[in-house]
């Protein structure tokens, strides 16, 4: 396999790897470190690559598994808490604040959430993978799927709600 054959592989979801790492490490440095680590893993087995029915899969378990692996290591006291700032292009100074503290909240939420139902969170709705391909990269039955992506819906939906109601939480 060249370079180019790999590159055109492995570029278009690059970036999911780059977010569940995020979502799992917090830290953008830890998410981009762990993601080259997977693409240099990837790279060295890129002879095995055509094995893989669904290489995006396959990365994306390596993915998870190297950041459980990272967190549970002695260095995961080092990590970092870092929050990303989103910005709508166009919107009012205004708005663009309401949605910035919005997403914070979200993000503050999903990170205080059971480590199972923010992986499934981070999967169904911010990756949009569908129910089949997180049952794959999580090794789960599709009714535990369902259970704990209610439940971590539920639990962000009523901390949003409390937030707004009492204020800042």
């Amino acid at each position: 396999m060249t370079q180019s054959e790999f590159l055109h592989i492995v570029m278009p979801f690059k970036d999911k790897l780059y977010r569940l790492a995020k979502r799992l490490l917090i830290s953008s440095e830890e998410a981009e470190d762990a993601t080259q680590e997977v693409l240099m893993k990837l790279w060295a087995g890129k002879k095995q690559m055509e094995r893989y029915r669904n290489v995006e899969a396959f990365a994306m378990t390596m993915t998870k598994n190297f950041c459980l692996d990272r967190l549970k290591s002695k260095q995961s006291g080092n990590l970092k808490l870092v929050h990303s700032n989103y910005a709508e292009e166009g919107a009012s100074l205004q708005r663009e604040v309401e949605t910035r503290n919005s997403v914070e909240w979200v993000e503050r939420i999903m990170e205080e959430l059971p480590e199972q139902q923010r992986m499934i969170l981070q999967l169904r709705d911010v990756e949009e993978y569908d129910y089949e391909e997180i049952e794959k990269l999580l090794d789960m039955k599709p009714t535990a799927i369902r259970v704990a992506l209610s439940r971590a819906r539920k639990a962000v939906r009523d901390k949003l709600i409390e937030k707004h109601r009492y204020g800042i939480g």
